[in-house]
């Protein structure tokens, strides 16, 4: 897929912004804090109609303004796509060529990007938490109802907990009430646990491959899927689903002493292995950052095999941060096949020989200027 043309309207630091972009390379550079980053997260907003950055949405509004209008045209396999998304204060409203999306999920995953930034270091020595909303943003790329079971299930857990702690206090005798939100959780937190099984089982095929490649065949690197209690393969929802209940039935003195839900997707985590020794623990910076390029590469061909065409790549400051050979290991991945958004404070930190037919925008001040050939 390509991305043709993005339009903001009060988005960030950016009152009015139009541009057309090459289906190669676009190279955005300038000094920091100019606008670079605002551009490749708002392509990124288009893709998951969330940032990467933040969760407040009204940070993406200009300042003193009421409402954000980002809109974007999209060639995909199909055909072009309209699609324009507004965000104010009070929610959001997405359209697909003029008509409007009753939920945002119908409207995820229209158009598809792969983000990799510095930050993402964190997916790999974090907490778990980042490693699930990792998980979360890159499944409802390819399955946007994920994101829908995902939103549930939190909206069911908030309401479980709460009455765990009714519960615990005295406030609510009514101990049936809580076999509702069991059911509840179970019903939507064995799809988001299946979902999450798969997806790392397929990603690792390529993280698999592709990290041999870089490390010459020296590292191998291993996904693991580690739920909060053990989740077998072979195991239909509906097995799991009596298991899930059990598993809430059996601790449920100890949550409502501690007022709060002990298992389930919301305390899931990823873990990464190289040659047998886990990464956060034991690896090297330059293994872990190996291991992060590994994982972003292995999406793009992920979504490329779900989708039938490959996402966008957006390289926030990243190619200064890697060495010659690691900048040169990705260059040449998405050279000629990926169209790709990149952001660095100086050209004399990128490997202009391998991107020498990009496509060069100099930012400052939230203006966008194109080098002349």
């Amino acid at each position: 897929m390509f991305l043709n043309k993005l339009s903001l309207t009060n988005y960030r630091n950016y009152d009015r912004f139009e541009l057309e972009t090459s289906h190669q390379v676009n190279l955005f550079v300038g000094p920091n804090a100019q606008g670079k980053t605002n551009l490749l997260e708002s392509i990124y907003v288009m893709a998951l109609t969330k940032s990467h950055r933040t969760h407040q949405d009204k940070q993406l509004i200009r300042w003193n303004e009421d409402q954000a209008l980002l809109t974007a045209e999209v060639d995909k396999r199909y055909g072009p796509v309209r699609l324009s998304l507004s965000i104010t204060p009070q929610g959001k409203k997405a359209k697909i060529n003029g008509l409007e999306q009753r939920k945002l999920s119908s409207f995820i995953g229209t158009l598809n990007v792969v983000m990799f930034a510095p930050e993402d270091l964190e997916i790999v020595k974090g907490a778990p938490g980042i490693r699930r909303r990792f998980l979360d943003m890159e499944i409802g790329q390819v399955h946007p109802g994920y994101l829908y079971e995902v939103t549930q299930y939190q909206k069911v857990l908030v309401q479980r907990n709460n009455y765990l702690k009714q519960l615990a206090s005295g406030k609510s005798a009514n101990a049936a009430m809580l076999d509702i939100w069991n059911e509840q959780l179970v019903q939507f937190g064995i799809k988001i646990m299946k979902k999450r099984q798969s997806f790392i089982k397929k990603l690792q095929v390529w993280a698999e491959r592709i990290h041999a490649g870089i490390t010459n065949g020296r590292e191998e690197i291993l996904l693991e899927y580690r739920p909060s209690f053990p989740l077998s393969e072979e195991e239909d929802e509906a097995m799991l689903f009596d298991r899930f209940m059990l598993k809430l039935s059996q601790a449920k003195e100890q949550e409502i002493r501690r007022g709060a839900t002990l298992a389930g997707p919301h305390r899931d985590d990823m873990v990464f292995w190289i040659n047998g020794k886990e990464v956060h623990v034991y690896g090297s910076q330059g293994q872990q950052r190996t291991t992060a390029l590994s994982l972003k590469l292995a999406e793009l061909e992920l979504i490329r095999e779900e989708l039938g065409e490959y996402p966008l790549l957006l390289l926030d400051d990243v190619l200064s941060e890697l060495d010659p050979y690691r900048q040169t290991q990705l260059i040449e991945t998405f050279q000629d096949k990926v169209q790709t958004f990149v952001t660095t404070t100086s050209l004399d930190s990128v490997n202009m020989e391998k991107l020498r037919d990009s496509a060069v925008y100099h930012v400052a001040g939230g203006a966008v200027t194109e080098q002349a050939d």
